[in-house]
């Protein structure tokens, strides 16, 4: 077994089958060395995450629903790639919440992405990012995630 397989097993983790797009696009471009991974949407097994944080989403939901976003990345991946071991270093997270305009804890909501990447991909999960409170997310979901990460 590859050995972020077996990292995800010894994590608790099982991959959700990654989401075929809703619009015109790919779910992964892979272009000089690097996986250009379409934005995620925090889609749980009961539909979604959805709302704002700050109007009824708690900071620990944004977390959680953050993570959603990290686990689909690393499913997209997964679907493309074959092999989790071809990624080779997470590159850049761009992180979109879903808020209130009082609400500005977005760092700390996108850390449950974050976090995850790093228990999963170790010092290859640390990477750049960028996490941005907006007004509104298709379908009206808590938070959206895209990455770049170097691959094999």
């Amino acid at each position: 077994m590859a050995t972020i397989e077996k990292r995800l097993e010894q994590l608790g983790i099982t991959l959700p089958a990654a989401p075929k797009p809703v619009a015109s696009y790919v779910p992964v471009v892979i272009a000089s060395g690097l996986a250009h991974v379409a934005g995620q949407v925090s889609r749980d097994a009961d539909g979604g995450m959805l709302g704002k944080l700050g109007a009824g989403l708690t900071l620990e939901d944004g977390k959680r629903a953050a993570r959603l976003c990290g686990l689909y990345l690393i499913a997209q991946l997964k679907a493309e790639l074959g092999d989790l071991d071809r990624v080779k270093r997470v590159v850049k997270i761009n992180g979109f919440v879903n808020v209130t305009p009082d609400f500005g804890d977005i760092p700390q909501v996108m850390n449950g992405c974050s976090d995850l990447l790093v228990e999963v991909f170790g010092d290859a999960g640390k990477h750049a990012r960028s996490a941005v409170g907006v007004a509104n997310l298709p379908l009206n979901f808590a938070v959206e995630a895209d990455g770049v990460f170097e691959v094999a």
